[in-house]
């Protein structure tokens, strides 16, 4: 079994992998579930000396953290083990969901998991979505008796904007904020991050690959399958698609000169943005998961940082990163 360099997040001793795993993408949304590759790349994860896996209660629903759950058996002392709250979906129609902070979810929602994943504590708990019609810190609150009882071991959010992260640290250290952030997702660099640093909250980018976009292998919108939620993505629809292509191009060009792959450039790039920051690339696939380890391997020059910097500026994305429904869930 390997050893990756290790990161840390927040300042309450939570140590994982300078690069973890997001499990979404083996159970919904992006079409073709096969629970026995998604197992394997989870298995060949661990060889390589990944310790962090990601999921959700939402992913599926359900399926994701039962997956995850056959995988830990045997392994748990051995995995930090990362899962979400809080978006609730319709059992009729999974395309429905609404957000739910309240104290009593938590707690449901917590043992719920833990049922799911075979386990009696979770390494890192995250409120999914803010809930804007539950304070804050009530629903923190709620996490922190979790702590407490040994259900829990630290705590996060994900998308959350940073008055809400002041609020919420303030009843309980928050180790890790969990956000979209990479080469054409650049908001969280404004306000979120320099806030997570004064607090000494770690960084933790989902979908730093661009949902597979920047890694130059989705080539036309028709690649996507018939089902792959991305379709519905305003990045991957009409012109959007042809000028995100241009800047994935640009990418590329860099990415042939250094000999490595586009996405392996794009992971290398989030992560020379600091040793508080450890992305999450999802991948159900041994052979994507061995090329984003690999990208640990990618130096940076200071003059390739630069240059990156001017191919994708913030903003330089077209389109926004998600529907307008759901951009209203986001920075809250």
């Amino acid at each position: 079994m390997n050893t990756l360099p290790s990161r840390t997040l927040g300042r309450q001793g939570l140590t994982v992998s300078a690069l973890g795993l997001g499990c979404m993408g083996m159970s919904d949304f992006y079409a073709g579930r096969d629970d026995a590759e998604s197992l394997r790349t989870l298995h060949r994860a661990q060889e390589l000396g990944v310790t962090f896996f990601d999921t959700a209660d939402m992913y599926g629903p359900f399926k994701n953290e039962e997956l995850l759950g056959r995988f830990l058996q045997g392994r748990r002392a051995e995995v930090v083990l990362a899962t979400k709250f809080g978006i609730q979906r319709d059992p009729q129609d999974p395309a429905r969901r609404g957000v739910n902070g309240r104290p009593e979810y938590v707690r449901q929602a917590c043992e719920a998991s833990l049922r799911r994943l075979g386990t009696d504590y979770i390494d890192l708990y995250y409120q999914h979505r803010v809930d804007p019609h539950t304070p804050i810190e009530e629903t923190v609150g709620a996490m922190s008796r979790l702590v407490e009882e040994g259900k829990v071991r630290f705590l996060g959010l994900s998308e959350a904007a940073p008055d809400t992260l002041r609020r919420a640290h303030a009843v309980h250290p928050i180790s890790a904020l969990q956000s979209e952030y990479s080469l054409w997702s650049r908001d969280p660099e404004d306000a979120v991050l320099p806030v997570c640093r004064e607090l000494g909250i770690g960084f933790v980018p989902y979908s730093p690959l661009g949902r597979g976009f920047l890694t130059g292998q989705i080539k036309r919108f028709e690649d996507l399958a018939a089902d792959d939620y991305r379709r519905f993505t305003p990045r991957f629809q009409g012109d959007n698609f042809q000028k995100n292509l241009d800047l994935v191009t640009r990418i590329g060009e860099l990415a042939a000169e250094k000999a490595c792959t586009p996405g392996q450039l794009a992971l290398a790039w989030v992560l020379s943005q600091g040793d508080d920051i450890v992305p999450i690339p999802g991948t159900k696939r041994v052979s994507y998961l061995e090329e984003n380890v690999a990208a640990l391997r990618v130096p940076l020059t200071p003059a390739e940082r630069r240059r990156l910097d001017e191919i994708a500026p913030q903003g330089a994305a077209a389109g926004p990163r998600y529907p307008a429904e759901m951009m209203q869930s986001v920075n809250r």
